[in-house]
């Protein structure tokens, strides 16, 4: 790596950072080593670049957010480039920041969505970061609720200011694409609130049907045009906090379809701002629904501790005065970490915990419209992906054929994934013609939807289905596989 010319100045800030932190300059310059490894960029610093990076030499591309990210983790809070006298550079880390306003949230939430919604592609290769996970949920656990969202008009001129005027001004050109200042000082009504939870609706039985890829660069599109110019408009207390909440769940979807692409650092960069949001709306819940939309994604990259974390903090973060339906949703979901981590008696006592949980609910509880999915179809569903970790197959078979008789047909990715569970129970207990059949049903479906989940899950049977491939219904499967594409 080739840094710019010395600059004559010492970076003190630097040093001082390095004494706090109580690093060498071989171990400051190894740790940025390892962690550029994470996101696949091959650096070879060593004690010498350390040196010249306090002499005032300045790294280049993201190798400043990657040493403010070390130090981050080292002393527990967040600190920026800037922070350690660097210059700002592209910031591989931008997106995971817990905004400490709503204000600030809104625009790093709506930077995020507008270079999206363009063709930053760049944006969706970005890589995902277990220990960007840490910093936003402590954050959220411990952080102080924001005293003030409201936005008010700007003042209006005097009457005898306007009687100075010769004419009428003209209207101010309008400004480019993408821009929210196209509709400067827009009151926000509960209409505008009402449309942004129908368009969420909307989204996700797009998703729950087609996958994450049919509409996710719409759902994009939407957020930047017309919900960054809500959030940019004015409001009083009571609809800034609905709308807050009603951006907050748009984010998180659009972190869903993403993750369902596996743009999984894009994915998790939404997920962290929605938590934020969610804040901003002063709905706790809501971002207990996060953190378990974050666990879940943990979990099927297979970060399953970090998981776990996720969906205890959850947990810790509401209490036990939630309704019985989200503390289901809550211990299913520390569960399925656990399953993934192969720890047999703490999934059971989760799943447990679940169960009771949901056994405890009651027609006419007051359940938010986010949780009412999580039915006996849903837990069922859990038990299985459980059972299946813990290679329990007899167990995940009877779940998984019990959550494909409950669930509706418009959950159709969640029936997939469901299918390929039970196949792979069927294949885990010898019964290879079922399990290829049932395979074959789970494939079909998923030619037919733009989800890159879907597709992994049947690659993922074609891995276990391996040591059978010389076997009659394994040929057949294949068979059948291949005339779909």
């Amino acid at each position: 790596m080739t840094d710019r010319p010395a600059q004559r100045t010492p970076n003190r800030q630097l040093a001082a950072l390095i004494a706090e932190a109580g690093f060498s300059n071989a171990g400051l310059a190894r740790r940025v080593d390892q962690l550029g490894l994470e996101h696949g960029l091959d650096l070879r610093y060593d004690k010498t670049s350390v040196t010249r990076w306090l002499r005032g030499q300045q790294p280049r591309g993201t190798t400043p957010a990657l040493i403010a990210e070390v130090f981050t983790r080292r002393l527990g809070r967040r600190l920026t480039a800037q922070d350690l006298g660097l210059d700002a550079c592209a910031p591989v880390y931008a997106g995971l920041e817990f905004a400490a306003t709503p204000e600030e949230a809104v625009d790093i939430v709506s930077g995020l969505w507008r270079k999206d919604s363009g063709s930053h592609a760049e944006l969706r290769k970005i890589a995902f970061t277990p220990a960007g996970l840490v910093v936003p949920s402590r954050d959220w656990l411990i952080g102080k609720a924001d005293d003030k969202v409201a936005r008010e008009p700007a003042p209006r001129v005097p009457a005898q200011a306007r009687a100075g005027l010769a004419k009428p001004q003209p209207l101010a050109p309008p400004r480019s694409r993408g821009h929210a200042e196209r509709v400067p000082g827009h009151k926000v009504s509960s209409g505008d609130i009402a449309a942004l939870r129908s368009v969420g609706e909307l989204f996700r039985t797009l998703d729950d049907r087609f996958g994450g890829g049919h509409a996710r660069q719409a759902l994009v599109r939407y957020l930047e045009h017309e919900c960054e110019p809500m959030l940019r408009g004015t409001y009083d207390e009571q609809t800034g906090r609905r709308l807050f909440g009603a951006a907050a769940d748009l984010t998180r979807l659009a972190g869903w379809t993403s993750y369902d692409i596996a743009a999984h650092g894009l994915a998790q960069r939404y997920f962290v701002q929605a938590l934020r949001l969610a804040q901003a709306a002063g709905d706790r819940s809501y971002g207990s629904y996060v953190l378990v939309t974050m666990s879940r994604q943990a979990v099927y990259l297979g970060h399953g501790r970090e998981a776990v974390q996720l969906a205890r903090v959850a947990q810790q973060g509401v209490g036990t005065g939630a309704p019985p339906v989200v503390q289901a949703l809550l211990h299913a979901s520390e569960a399925r970490a656990h399953g993934v981590l192969g720890e047999v008696r703490a999934c059971t006592a989760a799943l447990v915990r679940a169960e009771r949980a949901l056994e405890a609910a009651r027609p006419g509880d007051d359940v938010p419209y986010w949780a009412t999915f999580f039915d006996e179809a849903q837990l069922a569903d859990e038990f299985g992906h459980c059972h299946r970790d813990l290679q329990q197959f007899r167990a995940a078979a009877q779940h998984a054929e019990r959550s494909l008789q409950l669930r509706a047909p418009s959950f159709a990715r969640s029936r997939l994934f469901c299918r390929i569970v039970l196949a792979t129970a069927r294949l885990g207990l010898g019964e290879l013609d079922q399990a290829c059949a049932l395979a074959a049903e789970a494939a079909g479906a998923a030619a037919e939807m733009r989800s890159a989940r879907a597709i992994e899950y049947v690659r993922d049977f074609e891995r276990r289905l391996e040591p059978y491939r010389d076997a009659a219904p394994a040929r057949g499967y294949r068979e059948k596989v291949a005339a779909l594409s």
